[in-house]
């Protein structure tokens, strides 16, 4: 099913509706972040924690109305949203961009946002059944900085990693940061599970501040698992017990192979059942 309408700027509209000049920013310059969220029996999941990063990341970015984009406005625009498209369970994405004329520097700071939503079947998280075939990519490296937590409009990286995986049939791809150090993936966070005790790479390390990371770390230390966010050398892909993925929009994703290495999933599988308690 297409979806029939989205949200630009508080309006809803045909989802097929041509609204932006050549002029925009986010178009020009990736000048904008962006917010993966799942809705899910009509509700918006982990909606404080959404909007949480939004703010700061709004705020890293210097555009102004950031204390509008709270948690009663995703809750609120996502649950409209779905009602006018007549969709219980979806993937929405909430794209933030600077308003304003100038070439490198903006003449303001002024908002704009766009909400679409991407209808799914399932009410709930599911494991994979099949686990994911992955390898590094190493043609760029992710830079570590002040915007390195936040999904900017900036994906050119990501975009190139895309490429990698599409041309070698993988299902991801692992990447390092400057340093060499494990960082994330295309689309996820990265969990490792090494000698009884589960590792992810720390924020310092410029992997993105997931909603899912967050909130599986949580999962993990409340069902007794050693948690740990640490500086990774990619080596321990190759001595790991089980590696695992987290988006706010698939949940929890085990990988199966890694090179040679093959894993286990039965943290996964506990962390899943937990998290649709949630």
């Amino acid at each position: 099913m297409t979806p029939t309408f989205i949200n630009y700027n508080g309006e809803i509209l045909p989802a097929d509706s041509k609204l932006l000049t050549i002029g925009n920013r986010g178009f020009k310059y990736g000048d904008g972040l962006f917010e993966s969220m799942r809705l899910m029996k009509g509700r918006l999941k982990f909606v404080d924690l959404h909007a949480e990063r939004l703010q700061k990341g709004m705020k890293a970015l210097h555009i102004d109305g950031y204390s509008q984009m709270d948690a009663y406005f995703l809750k609120e625009k996502a649950e409209e949203l779905a009602s006018r498209n007549k969709v219980k369970h979806g993937r929405l994405r909430l794209t933030v961009y600077r308003d304003a004329e100038g070439l490198y520097t903006p003449t303001q700071n002024k908002m704009a946002y766009c909400l679409e939503l991407q209808p799914v079947d399932e009410p709930r998280y599911f494991l994979n059944t099949r686990g994911l075939i992955m390898d590094m990519y190493q043609d760029m490296p992710k830079p570590v900085n002040i915007l390195s937590n936040y999904k900017t409009c900036n994906s050119l990286l990501f975009v190139m990693a895309g490429l990698f995986k599409a041309q070698n049939k993988l299902d991801d791809a692992f990447i390092c940061n400057q340093y060499g150090f494990l960082c994330e993936t295309i689309s996820a966070n990265v969990f490792v599970l090494y000698q009884n005790q589960l590792y992810t790479p720390a924020l310092s390390e410029g992997c993105i501040s997931g909603v899912m990371r967050q909130v599986v770390m949580g999962l993990a230390i409340a069902n007794n698992i050693p948690m740990i966010e640490a500086q990774l050398d990619p080596e321990i892909l190759n001595q790991a017990d089980e590696v695992f993925l987290t988006n706010a929009s698939r949940g929890i994703q085990w990988v199966m192979g890694f090179g040679r290495k093959r894993y286990f999933n039965e943290t996964s599988k506990l962390l899943i059942d937990e998290l649709n308690k949630v």
